[in-house]
Order: structure tokens, then sequence, then C-alpha cells
């Protein structure tokens, strides 16, 4: 009998980190205008968290269930090369891409915050949760970050897979100008 990986051997594997936007990326809050157009805040700390992993090597996507103009301007601007909105089966999604990449399940990592999230959840390598998310997913989790979608939990999960990988040091040195 092999013993549970831990949460930092399962981030130190990660070569695709996946991410939910509703509750994930955004507080989940569905802001609409008078003319019905949707509105959507997003935290510029998980957005350079993105872009930091796709520095590191990392290969970055969005999984979501609703269409949005607005998310894929999102994506653009954090470079996130594979966007799949409007998913109705996000396992589906989630399979597909990791074998067009040549990555298996194990070394996916993704974060969710509902049900929706859940079977992607159970089949990748790390599966995450902002604080926030629904109590049946935080329970099936791997790691849950201390912050709200929305409101830094992306960040965090980025954070601690370049600390797994032991690329976080290099990164910060990089950024202080070293």
């Amino acid at each position: 009998m092999t013993a549970a990986l831990t949460a930092a051997e399962r981030a130190s594997r990660v070569k695709l980190m996946i991410f939910d936007v509703d509750g994930v990326l955004t507080d989940g809050g569905l802001l609409f205008t008078a003319a019905g157009d949707a509105m959507k805040s997003f935290n510029s700390l998980d957005g350079h968290g993105v872009k930091l992993l796709g520095e590191a090597g990392i290969a970055t996507a969005i999984i979501t269930g609703r269409k949005s103009e607005i998310v894929a301007a999102r994506a653009k601007e954090m470079k996130i090369a594979h966007l799949f909105q409007g998913a109705e089966n996000k396992l589906a999604v989630f399979a597909e891409l990791a074998a067009s990449l040549g990555i298996a399940p194990d070394a996916c990592g993704y974060m969710g915050d509902d049900w929706p999230d859940l079977p992607v959840m159970l089949r990748c390598g790390f599966a995450t949760a902002p604080a926030n998310a629904h109590p049946e997913v935080i329970a099936r989790a791997h790691w849950v970050a201390e912050a709200r979608g929305g409101q830094g939990a992306v960040r965090e999960v980025c954070d601690t897979i370049l600390r797994a990988q032991r690329r976080y040091d290099a990164l910060l040195a990089q950024a202080c100008g070293a």
C-alpha cells in the first residue's frame, strides 16, 4: 500500500493548471447592466499569479460553463492559451485538453468551486478550491486556499505550485531586479 501524496507533492507535479471562472477567478457574483450585458470583477493578484505559472513553463487553461467576451479578454491578458467557454461537459474538455498537450491527468491541477467542477477535480492530480467553495467541493479538494474566489485564491494556488516546484524564489528575485 502506498502512502497518499501530500498537497505539496501533488503541486510539484503540475504541468497544466486549469481554472473555472465564476467563483474562482471572480467572486461568483453575476452583475448585469440594464441592457443585459454581463460584468465581472477580476483580481489583479490572481492574474499575475497565472502569468507567473506561464513564465515557469506551466501551461494554463480556463474551462467554464458560461460564455463571455469579458472572460476571453481576461484570458488573453493573462496569456492563457487554452480557453474553453460554454463547456457543458468539463470532464470531456479536460480529457481532450490533457491528451492534446500530452500531459497525464495526474500532472494536471484544477481549481473549482461548485458541483460542475467535481468530475474534473476527482480525476486530476491536484484538485484545489477557494475558501468559499461549496462544502462538497472542499471535502474533495487536495488543497484549499485561505482566500475566497476572486480575492486571491488563484494567486495562492499559483504561489503554492511555484514553491513546490522550487521556482518561486527565482521568479521573485527576477521581479526584484536581481
